[in-house]
């Protein structure tokens, strides 16, 4: 980690950063750039996503409306993955990065079991997991993730949550952010604002949930 990534403190000790994101979903045009430009960066196989994003049409005709939910993996606090692998293959960062080690994992599959989040696959050429991981080489050298800087409208702000002056810390502090399943005890650091009921619980394909 580059000293420019640490936080000073009051002491003038410095701080290691806790990596975090809000996704704003009144920003969220559904254009899936997102998800492009994760799979370009991150060379994801053809029918497999490291972020997508999750479509919902609710409401009564005539008012209809179509939500959108970007999905990524939460960068747990507490994350299970990391509890119930057999082989430590899947481990959290200093800065709170949740990473899995290709050289140990076997592709049990056990960390996609326990993920409350359903974001892990198994890679169909190398037969083990994978997932999001906040791009990790591009912010080791001071960058956005990918997804982030391709946003068009800016609905995904990243930052270090240590950091009380950064975007991303002032957000979750001052607007009702909101977190996914935060009753699993995982305390996820991807964080949403705009998030309702039907778009919380809209599983992995697109729904359609109509008011009767």
């Amino acid at each position: 980690m580059s000293k420019a990534h640490e936080t000073a403190t009051p002491s003038g000790s410095k701080k290691l950063p806790r990596w975090g994101m809000v996704i704003d979903l009144n920003r969220c045009i559904g254009c899936h750039t997102c998800e492009i430009t994760c799979k370009i960066q991150n060379d994801v196989p053809l029918g497999i996503w490291r972020s997508w994003v999750k479509v919902i049409e609710k409401g009564k005709y005539p008012n209809v409306v179509r939500a959108f939910r970007p999905t990524l993996c939460n960068h747990c606090e507490n994350p299970v993955c990391v509890k119930v692998c057999p082989v430590h293959a899947s481990y959290k960062r200093e800065d709170g990065i949740v990473m899995v080690d290709p050289h140990l994992c076997v592709g049990c599959r056990y960390c996609m079991s326990a993920c409350p989040y359903e974001v892990r696959y198994i890679h169909p050429q190398k037969g083990i997991l994978d997932k999001c991981d906040f791009c990790h080489f591009r912010v080791d050298q001071g960058l956005q993730p990918a997804c982030v800087e391709a946003c068009p409208t800016s609905a995904r702000i990243f930052g270090d949550l240590n950091d009380p002056d950064a975007e991303v810390t002032q957000l979750v502090e001052k607007k009702p952010v909101q977190a996914l399943k935060v009753d699993m005890g995982t305390d996820p650091h991807v964080y949403y604002i705009g998030l309702d009921q039907a778009t919380m619980e809209i599983k992995r394909e697109v729904e359609l949930v109509w008011d009767k």
